[in-house]
């Protein structure tokens, strides 16, 4: 049950789903809200404390290019939450992470003090104030204006802006990254897939206005580097920032045909290349693309155990074998944090298929991370669960995730996203440009 919790965002303004948020709510952020929205104050229970202000430093010993050194590698467990003591936790829990400590016996979550360590750069808290009273939702939900960076809907009156809000999150401006993903199937047999990844992002750009953004939020770009098998395919993305006025654009390049080939549809549940079929286009990010095939419902904040502050798994020089266990990811390296966290519900429409009929999502309300989605079928069954494991990247300020996963409970698998232990870290300062997100870029990536 999602109880009633500090919900003045959401029922103050139910009476028009699309307005602009006035000048008096507006003056809470950097006040009692913190800059991009999140209640600035501890809970009354003092588990989770206010929000200072993020890790706007790194720690002690840190240069750009290291993997990210734990500020909290002195934090003392709290307690550990399994199948013995589930009952007491149940409610602080998403109901897929519930169903996976009772499924996996050797499965447990290690929970540490809260540490709110989410942080962005100044200007991206002065757009967001900018936008409490100047963004709108358009196309029926399926488009913003009148925000060029930062938080779109810092009070959010439905579903819909919520979800925009992680979708349109700030995640630095460019960046290079060298990672894997890995399909463990029911055995607990896998092969790693080796991906180079480029991502040139126009929306959060500093100096961009609306109007320069010309309907783009991103580009996209990737490089098969192994197995040897699958080397040199590649793949480039153009994402549109209303899907339903000009859908995103795709193109492939098959190492195996030598050409290059416009994707018709690379989103929604079309399945992921490369992904040996466990994930769909939409599951990057936890969620990304046009919200149009759902009914979106914001059922309120809550406070839940979720991952944070993972940098155990996320250290230099991991063996990837011992990330991935047979049924699970390896409980030992993750960390768990009581955080308050907006509930929002997703509906499919009708005439529309998707093999999750009906999703929770839960936002992490100081960086709009989504960090658990509970997966639904037609049904009503639930049938898998997402995680996103995040870190705050000094380099640029940003709270985003180090690895992804999807528990597919059905087929008794899971897919894992972001390994990087065993690679160079992600290089923000890469030079790119929208010139190599284009067909021909792509494949010169494939000679």
């Amino acid at each position: 049950m999602i109880k009633p919790l500090l919900l003045i965002a959401v029922t103050a303004f139910a009476f028009n789903a699309y307005a602009k948020v006035d000048a008096t709510q507006a003056a809470r952020l950097g006040q009692d809200l913190t800059p991009l929205g999140a209640e600035r104050a501890g809970n009354a229970a003092g588990t989770i404390p206010p929000w200072a202000g993020g890790i706007t430093t790194p720690p002690a010993g840190y240069t750009p290019g290291m993997h990210h050194l734990d500020p909290y590698a002195a934090d003392v467990q709290l307690y550990t939450v399994n199948q013995h003591n589930l009952e007491q936790y149940r409610a602080q829990l998403p109901i897929g992470l519930q169903t996976l400590l009772q499924r996996n016996p050797d499965y447990y979550l290690r929970v540490f003090p809260t540490r709110r360590s989410a942080a962005a750069p100044q200007r991206i808290y002065a757009a967001t104030r900018m936008n409490a009273e100047q963004a709108e939702l358009i196309s029926g939900g399926n488009g913003v204006q009148g925000a060029s960076a930062g938080i779109p809907f810092p009070l959010p009156q439905d579903g819909l802006e919520a979800i925009w809000n992680h979708i349109m999150r700030f995640r630095g401006e460019q960046l290079h990254s060298v990672m894997n993903h890995a399909a463990v199937l029911n055995n607990g047999n896998y092969s790693l897939v080796k991906r180079e990844r480029d991502l040139f992002f126009v929306y959060g750009r500093e100096g961009m206005t609306e109007k320069d953004l010309n309907n783009t939020l991103f580009y996209y770009k990737y490089r098969v580097v192994a197995p040897s098998s699958l080397s040199g395919s590649a793949l480039v993305v153009q994402e549109t920032l209303d899907q339903v006025l000009a859908i995103r654009k795709a193109w492939r390049f098959s190492r195996g045909e030598r050409r290059v080939r416009r994707l018709p549809m690379l989103a929604y549940e079309s399945l992921q290349p490369d992904t040996s079929g466990m994930a769909t286009a939409d599951v990057v990010d936890a969620y990304n693309g046009a919200p149009d095939r759902y009914k979106w419902s914001l059922l309120g904040k809550q406070e839940m155990l979720v991952p944070y502050n993972s940098y155990a798994v996320h250290q230099a020089g991991i063996p990837y074998s011992d990330i991935l266990l047979e049924k699970n990811v390896n409980p030992a390296l993750l960390r768990y944090e009581l955080h308050r966290v907006w509930v929002i519900e997703a509906d499919l429409r009708i005439g529309y298929s998707h093999p999750y009929a009906k999703r929770r999502f839960y936002l992490d309300e100081d960086s709009w991370q989504i960090l658990a989605v509970d997966l639904y079928d037609k049904s009503g069954e639930l049938i898998g669960l997402q995680e996103s494991h995040p870190i705050n990247y000094y380099d640029v300020l940003s709270f985003l995730s180090t690895l992804e996963t999807i528990y597919d409970f059905k087929n008794n698998r899971y897919f894992v996203d972001g390994l990087d232990n065993n690679e160079p870290m992600y290089d923000f300062t890469a030079k790119l440009h929208p010139r190599d997100f284009t067909p021909q870029a792509l494949r010169r990536e494939g000679n």
